[in-house]
């Protein structure tokens, strides 16, 4: 009954969003793996749902928590990256991190979800190509988040002011080179983390990018920091969130050609600049 009404909630937002048909052929793999440290019990749900979204649109959905997938041979079979909830070091070995590089500068699309801004936050490409790299969120609690780029496409049935219930995330080394979409409201939070907010959100007072994009390096990057709540992977509102910003990168992504692909330089053991 739940995937039921799951996709019907899915098509009413597809009906209201400017859906169009994928190209044949799309396939994306969604990746789950933790290193050491928290694991959100929100990944199951994640994954449900993007399976869900991949039968309703046609699109090949694969799912692994295994670094091993990370050759060039097997991510040139994919139009998008999916980390979802991700946490702490996800790759076994430098040469799947070059993997990774080398498949976002061959045009490749990433969408990363909520804790992904705490994956591998020892590699400094990974942080920029993300955006920003995890400090602290506030306590979950009601909040408002704001849609401040209407026009973008990803942005397509999102609401301007979106009051829901899920952690605030704060990051650091923010990369300028993201155009942020949405933005935490940080009047709305609790006043008792007041000082906290205040601190951990450095020059942006009063507001936080909460959802952003970049094209990167030849990649195609959309992040959302929403998500902490297993529930919200059944929310009609948020199932297309997720749906739009995926949409973007497949549309974004034309093909996956790794002559583009730079040469790196090998640093201290993490493949860097």
């Amino acid at each position: 009954m739940k995937t039921i009404i799951l996709c019907l909630a899915a098509s009413i937002f597809v009906v209201f969003s400017g859906y169009s048909v994928p190209k044949k052929g799309q396939r994306v793999l969604v990746y789950t793996k933790n290193g050491p440290g928290y694991v959100h019990d929100n990944i199951p749900a994640a994954v449900a749902c993007f399976q869900e979204l991949g039968k309703l649109h046609q699109i090949q959905v694969d799912v692994s928590d295994d670094p091993a997938v990370f050759t060039e041979a097997n991510l040139a079979q994919y139009q998008a990256l999916i980390f979802t909830s991700t946490n702490n070091d996800v790759f076994a070995s430098d040469a799947q991190r070059l993997a990774f590089r080398h498949y976002v500068e061959a045009g490749g699309g990433f969408v990363g979800v909520h804790s992904v801004t705490g994956t591998e936050r020892k590699w400094s490409w990974f942080k920029m190509m993300v955006g920003e790299t995890f400090s602290w969120h506030a306590k979950f609690q009601p909040f408002r988040i704001l849609n401040i780029n209407a026009a973008h496409p990803s942005m397509q049935g999102v609401p301007m002011r979106w009051e829901k219930e899920d952690e605030c995330y704060f990051g650091k080394e923010l990369y300028p080179g993201i155009q942020v979409l949405m933005m935490h409201d940080l009047s709305s939070l609790d006043e008792k983390q007041a000082d906290l907010v205040n601190q951990y959100s450095g020059s942006f007072k009063g507001y936080f990018p909460a959802v952003w994009t970049q094209h990167f390096q030849g990649g195609h990057v959309w992040v959302t920091t929403l998500g902490h709540d297993k529930a919200n992977y059944q929310e009609p509102v948020y199932i297309n969130h997720v749906w739009q910003g995926l949409k973007y990168v497949l549309d974004s992504v034309k093909k996956i050609d790794y002559s583009k692909a730079k040469s790196v330089k090998f640093d201290e053991g993490i493949w860097v600049n």
